[in-house]
């Protein structure tokens, strides 16, 4: 397989590099996975206005989408990024680990989301009607099952990037799920 390279600043074009100060004015550094989408002069500032939108979601909403679609797709290093951020947003080691496997159960309203998110992820778009049953049921809206597609859409971009490039992972490991389903 032909290896990838991560670009560094200096590699890249210059409306890539003002978007790598601003990462690392943000991040403290450039995540590998961003700087990938840098070999392309447009997607990563495509990517970043995706991620940064409006969404009717809150921060922790979307880490459960976030960690859930990544969960599915088996990214190493979104599962990574992402339990990073989910301790970020005050979910624990366990309540991590719970959403991962499509599920949290001390949250009536995340539990329903992590189950469709699941069940959308899975089924590539077919969601099972009676979660969505249970997601309106639980008190979300029809304009937030929408930003759940377009999160779940936001995920899976970087997902199949990674699943592709397989450049290094720079954020800690993501505990294996067989860990959690074990005990």
């Amino acid at each position: 397989m032909t290896a990838f390279t991560v670009p560094t600043r200096d590699t890249v074009s210059a409306g890539n590099q003002s978007l790598f100060d601003g990462l690392k004015g943000q991040l403290g550094f450039v995540p590998n996975l961003y700087a990938t989408l840098a070999h392309s002069n447009n997607a990563l500032g495509t990517y970043l206005a995706l991620q940064s939108a409006k969404s009717s979601l809150n921060a922790k909403a979307r880490e459960v989408v976030n960690l859930v679609v990544s969960q599915v797709n088996d990214c190493a290093y979104c599962l990574a990024a992402h339990t990073a951020l989910g301790k970020l947003n005050g979910f624990s080691d366990a309540q991590i680990l719970e959403i991962r496997a499509g599920s949290l159960a001390a949250d009536v309203k995340l539990d329903a989301l992590a189950r469709l998110t699941r069940s959308i992820a899975v089924n590539r778009g077919q969601a099972d009607e009676a979660l969505v049953d249970a997601f309106f049921g639980a008190g979300w809206t029809a304009e937030n099952l929408v930003d759940v597609i377009v999160t779940i859409g936001d995920k899976m971009i970087t997902n199949y990037l990674h699943a592709v490039t397989k450049v290094p992972v720079d954020f800690p490991a993501a505990p294996a799920l067989e860990t959690h389903l074990a005990a």
